[in-house]
Formats: structure tokens, sequence, C-alpha cells
């Protein structure tokens, strides 16, 4: 099954990808520069990274909790 017809895996991708976008730019600054075009959504999400990362961390506790368990 894709991950776009099942919700818990289209939240565990985004998940993810919030939190390997802020991996790169803190890394990387250079590689997420552009904020427009197909790269800006990986800017966009590396800056939700950096805004609200208590928040994404909580949801990544919870993703891993919920998959081992459940």
């Amino acid at each position: 099954m894709s991950a776009l017809f099942n919700f818990h895996s289209f939240l565990t991708v985004v998940l993810l990808g919030i939190c390997t976008c802020t991996y790169l730019k803190m890394q990387f600054p250079a590689v997420l520069e552009k904020r427009t075009g197909f790269q800006g959504v990986f800017w966009k999400a590396a800056r939700i990274g950096e805004r609200l990362s208590p928040w994404v961390a909580v949801g990544c506790f919870t993703m891993g909790v919920s998959i081992i368990f459940f």
C-alpha cells in the first residue's frame, strides 16, 4: 500500500521529511537556499523543523511509539 493512501504512513513520511530537511539545513546550509520552486518545499520543511522543533520531536516520539507497539 502506498504512503499516500495510508494516513499513518503519510504522517511518518512527512515527519521524516521534516527531520531530514532540518538536519540537512543545519549541516549544509547552502543546499537549501532556494525558497521558490520545487526546492522551496524542502526549505519550508526545514523551516517548520527549526521553528516547531518541540512539536516535531513530540510527533516523532509518538510516531515511534505507535510503530513499535501498534
